[in-house]
This record gives C-alpha cells, sequence and structure tokens, in this order.
C-alpha cells in the first residue's frame, strides 16, 4: 500500500427534527473548490468501497422538505457522473455509453432533460 503524503478532512452534519428526520444537511472540507466554510444541501449519497471484504457501504440521506422533482435532478445529474466515472475508471466504452442511454431514458421519463426528437 502506498504511503500517505498528506490528509485532508471532509466534514458532514445533518440537523435532525423531534423525529430524527434530516432537516439540514451541510458539508465542508480542507479544499472546498467554493472557498466557503459550510455548503448547504438537500441531500447526499456516499458510497465507501470496504477494502477487506469487498462490500460497498452506503448513506443515502435527504431533507424532508426535498421535492420529488429536485430528486429526480439529483438522481439523473448522480447517475451521469457515475456513468463518466466508471468510464474513467475502467475504460470500458461500450459498459459506459449503455449506462449513459439508461441515464438518457431516466432523464426523459422525469423531465429533467426534454425527450430526444427520433
Amino acid at each position: 500500500m502506498d504511503q500517505v503524503a498528506t490528509e485532508k478532512e471532509i466534514r458532514i452534519k445533518v440537523g435532525l427534527d423531534d423525529n430524527n428526520m434530516p432537516v439540514r444537511i451541510s458539508w465542508d472540507a480542507d479544499d472546498n473548490p467554493s472557498g466557503e466554510t459550510t455548503q448547504d444541501s438537500k441531500a447526499m449519497l456516499i458510497s465507501l468501497f470496504d477494502r477487506e471484504h469487498l462490500e460497498t457501504v452506503k448513506i443515502d440521506l435527504w431533507v424532508k422538505d426535498m421535492q420529488v422533482g429536485e430528486m429526480d435532478r439529483f438522481v439523473f445529474q448522480t447517475l451521469r457522473g457515475m456513468a463518466d466515472t466508471y468510464f474513467r475508471a475502467t475504460q470500458n466504452a461500450e459498459m459506459a455509453r449503455d449506462m449513459q442511454r439508461f441515464v438518457q431514458y431516466f432523464g426523459e421519463q422525469t423531465k429533467v432533460i426534454p425527450k430526444e426528437e427520433q
């Protein structure tokens, strides 16, 4: 395993109501690209791949006032990013194209993007 040269932190805070439902999600990081200390968010999806067990651990949270249309857009953008990440990591162009076709279909069906003319 490579030696760690430096470490950075990403901090996530989740504000809960009396019923333990998320009402606020905020985050900041040592290298936050926006330059702001804390940024508010309405949802987050975190996937961590366990090195030893080869299993994915997921944390999926969204604030209770997030609208369905916002969730559609969030999932669309996440899927699009996952397809791009998959291609960069594997160079499997055929599978990445198939994933992007599904992302296009998802976006059209949820009306996040307009349907392509055939």
